[in-house]
């Protein structure tokens, strides 16, 4: 009987989403209702204990911490910078711009890895000056889009933050474990620009030659060194006293706060109304996130409590192919439900029913975690409910229709695709670098 109540609990909470419900409220009312429904109020005294495990989890202190240091970046005019220097840098190319926008999308990702202050960014800066230089509508669309996510992928992210809690494995670890798959993916989006850019020269055209004249020489070259070092000794600092274990996360996100206030100072732009400001944005982020989070933890309990892990279990033991036929199936489901739902909602309500299977069949759980990082990267790009999407909307001149950043996107899934297949075929990209490093 439990095992069918915690069938319809998952249906009642899909259709409070189909109503319009909040995800937080959501997950708690059907995790309440059907959880008293199956086993009365017991539930009420286990939640308690489940929350104030999440709430006083010393690795989660790490999320407030990146995510001010990324409000604090995007405040500072980081990005404004590095992509008008890497963009002169490479103007003389046919996509030269869109190759810095993936670029800077790199270094931005591994300075903030927060999707909508990234992409937002990138629209204002870039999407008139692309427009102007007669780049295609719907290339520009998809390049910002796909570099604006790569945060998610490339550490320090907050996804592999949560995966690691969910996952049971350590944060360094899986940064390590991310960091070669996220590269593997900015480099087929930049192939792909160039490949287009020499087939089809008129959707991306170079950046004419007396503009580059007369901005290059020793003026772009320290122009360079300014714009770059800082964010990239931030990146360095931070990745790498992490996946040297030198400091833990939680310790080299605090050094990561306090480096993008020097950065912002470094720059001149440091005023007491961007602290705030860069304090209350990562506070409205972080109360998102922690909100869910224990939200989570009420259906969570509910579920196991009627048997919902059993259920998937034997479920996923019907499957034909038995483990490759069941991480084809996740795989598949997990891009499926980015049409429609926000990676930390597939994170905390999808991961755990099924996880516990391939726990039992003795599964790499970092190789896992890589191929479900860089799956979840796709909620942000697909159609129609890719949060990208609706960020480069907001933000874009009113030239650029949601057909046309539709249409430009859908060459980036497909490369996101590829990048898929290649790590589920090959799981050293993911193990080789926690494997050298003795993690």
């Amino acid at each position: 009987m439990g095992e069918y109540i915690a069938v319809y609990m998952i249906l009642g909470f899909m259709c409070a989403l189909l109503i319009g419900m909040p995800v937080g409220i959501g997950i708690a009312v059907a995790g309440f209702i059907f959880g008293w429904i199956g086993f009365g109020d017991f539930l009420f005294n286990l939640v308690p204990s489940r929350i104030y495990g999440v709430v006083t989890k010393y690795e989660f202190l790490a999320i407030p911490l990146f995510v001010y240091m990324g409000v604090m970046l995007e405040k500072s005019r980081v990005a404004e910078d590095m992509l008008e220097v890497i963009g002169r840098l490479s103007g003389r190319l046919n996509g030269g711009m869109a190759v810095a926008l993936i670029i800077v999308g790199v270094l931005m990702g591994a300075s903030t890895g927060i999707v909508g202050a990234t992409v937002v960014t990138l629209t204002m800066l870039t999407m008139p000056v692309l427009l102007k230089r007669n780049y295609d509508g719907g290339l520009a669309s998809g390049a910002i889009c796909a570099s604006g996510t790569l945060g998610q992928i490339i550490p320090p992210s907050l996804v592999l933050i949560l995966l690691a809690d969910i996952m049971g494995e350590s944060v360094g670890t899986l940064f390590a474990a991310s960091m070669i798959p996220g590269l593997m993916l900015a480099s087929l989006y930049i192939t792909y620009i160039l490949v287009l850019g020499r087939v089809r020269p008129d959707m991306m055209p170079p950046i004419p030659a007396d503009e580059r004249a007369r901005s290059g020489g020793w003026s772009l070259a320290w122009k360079a060194v300014k714009a770059l070092a800082p964010p990239l000794l931030l990146v360095g600092g931070v990745l790498g006293t992490i996946i040297g274990g030198i400091a833990a996360p939680t310790e080299a996100a605090g050094v990561g706060a306090v480096l993008s206030i020097l950065i912002a100072a470094f720059y001149g732009r440091l005023r007491l109304a961007m602290i705030w400001d860069a304090a209350n944005g990562a506070l409205r982020i972080s109360a998102m996130i922690f909100f869910i989070l224990i939200a989570a933890q009420v259906f969570s309990v509910a579920f196991r409590g009627l048997q919902g892990e059993d259920l998937v279990k034997d479920t996923l033991a019907l499957l034909p192919g038995g483990e490759l036929g069941a991480l084809i199936f996740l795989m598949v489901l997990l891009f499926l439900l980015g049409f429609f739902l926000e990676w930390i909602e597939i994170s905390y309500i999808a991961l755990p029913l099924l996880l516990p299977f391939f726990v039992a069949q003795g599964t790499d759980m970092v190789w896992l975690a890589a191929l479900i990082a860089l799956n979840l990267q796709t909620s942000f790009l697909t159609p129609p409910f890719g949060w990208a999407l609706f960020f480069l909307k907001g933000a874009a001149p009113p030239s650029v229709t949601t057909g046309m950043i539709y249409r430009g996107v859908v060459p980036f899934i497909g490369i996101q695709a590829v990048a898929l297949v290649l790590l589920f075929s090959f799981p050293a990209i993911a193990t080789w670098l926690p494997d050298a490093i003795g993690w």
